[in-house]
């Protein structure tokens, strides 16, 4: 005779810390403490995630993934001890590297479910009603998702890119002062060794792209997505050439053009607010490109390097500098870096970029992996901003500082594992004889 036994349900979890660690394969890498009391992780973990309210626990059951995370961490409804806000670098790659979900059996999830209400509905429905509960508003600092922008606007129109330009680059040169240091350089810096201090980077990153496009005394550069003038400024200082920078940003142009006349460059730099396919002057000498190609979205790339193609004179040279892919397969952009940091930002591979440059008529001659240097890079930035942190909260509120803070421990961990790459591609305006102006042997 076989006896049947009826198998029981899993208990349910007494708290939100005892729901997250039953849903984790290999346990909790740090401490986890919840508002209702409950925790889980080791007691003597060195760094404690903390989730202060109801509201926090919406986002995380709403936006799963990165963007809920960031909405509660923005809003300052997760917390962290044991790192800075400026700097969330250690518990980024502690979460990053050891948590590991598994899928809830079918028996656990009531349990589960039941626990996860009880954390949020009592506290939010005391906020205004069960729609507001279940759906908080996500933080100020979060752009239009993606349809609604194109519901708004055509993707990479001149229009849209302003629009995108200005939610990244507008939010403040007094806090860009803060987090990037004297050079108001915000792309990657060339360290000639590990020690070297940020501005010798952004200095040698300059110099070496002066030296990469040849420049000589006389010439004309066109700097296409100048930011705050660094490049138009170290090219016309240390090489002589006259320089034309074009940016979207007013910020931006207001900031370089007042950088140009301290320094006494006015005869030689120009500052432009405007689109760089507003630009009407053809044949310069040499064109930089350093992190535009990131805003202009990869479809437009044919355009973009026909564009730049046709503004050089035959044997010009041209130096795109940008944020590549370790593929060239399609990929979204994360939905945190697409809403709070760049709005439209498209990556691609190095193989994708030099494709674009080639069947636009331009001669690629040179391409180099900067991707390392890029991790120092932003390992600096976050020093800047821990160090300024007070400053800078003033400046953008606590919302924006904890944006940037998250975003560059982020992109650091990206760059250090071979997720995304930084590429200087060095192309050529071959004339119809054939001939591209360089030596037989690099000369930089």
């Amino acid at each position: 005779m076989t006896l049947l036994t009826r198998t029981s349900a899993p208990p349910t979890p007494a708290g939100i810390g005892d729901a997250v660690a039953s849903l984790l394969r290999e346990g909790m890498p740090l401490r986890f403490e919840a508002y209702d009391g409950s925790s889980a992780g080791p007691v003597d973990a060195d760094i404690t995630l903390r989730l202060t309210s109801p509201r926090g626990l919406a986002y995380l059951l709403t936006a799963p993934g990165d963007l809920g995370m960031a909405r509660a961490y923005v809003s300052g409804d997760l917390d962290t001890e044991g790192v800075h806000p400026g700097d969330p670098y250690e518990a980024m790659l502690l979460l990053q590297s050891n948590l590991r979900f598994r899928v809830p059996r079918l028996a656990e999830a009531p349990g589960l479910l039941s626990t996860l209400a009880r954390g949020v509905l009592p506290g939010l429905l005391r906020e205004g009603g069960l729609s507001q509960s279940l759906l908080p508003t996500p933080p100020p600092q979060e752009h239009l998702p993606r349809w609604r922008r194109t519901l708004e606007g055509l993707r990479h129109s001149q229009a849209r890119d302003a629009e995108a330009i200005h939610h990244h680059y507008d939010v403040s040169n007094a806090f860009y002062e803060l987090v990037l240091g004297p050079s108001m350089a915000y792309t990657c810096a060339v360290f000639p060794d590990e020690d070297a201090s940020l501005e010798e980077a952004q200095a040698e990153k300059f110099d070496l792209v002066c030296r990469k496009l040849d420049l000589q005394p006389g010439q004309r550069l066109l700097d296409v997505g100048c930011g705050w003038g660094g490049m138009v400024r170290h090219a016309a200082e240390h090489y002589g050439v006259r320089a034309l920078g074009v940016t979207l940003s007013r910020e931006q142009a207001s900031w370089a053009q007042a950088a140009v006349e301290r320094e006494g460059l006015g005869d030689r730099v120009e500052i432009r607010h405007s689109d760089y396919r507003d630009v009407a002057e053809t044949g310069f000498d040499a064109i930089s490109s350093i992190g535009l190609t990131e805003h202009i979205g990869v479809a437009q790339y044919p355009a973009y390097f026909a564009w730049l193609h046709d503004h050089l004179r035959p044997q010009g040279r041209l130096l795109n500098h940008c944020i590549t892919r370790a593929h060239n397969r399609p990929e979204a952009t994360g939905q945190f870096i697409d809403r709070y940091v760049f709005p439209d930002g498209e990556l691609t591979g190095s193989g994708t970029v030099i494709t674009a440059a080639q069947d636009a008529g331009l001669e690629v001659m040179h391409e180099e992996n900067l991707r390392r240097h890029y991790a120092l890079t932003l390992q600096q930035w976050s020093a800047n901003l821990v160090a300024n942190w007070d400053a800078a909260v003033a400046e953008v509120g606590e919302g924006t500082a904890r944006v940037w803070g998250l975003y560059m421990a982020g992109s650091r961990i990206a760059f250090e594992r071979n997720e995304i790459q930084l590429h200087q591609v060095l192309a050529a305006r071959t004339d119809d004889a054939g001939v591209d102006g360089f030596p037989l042997r690099p000369s930089w």
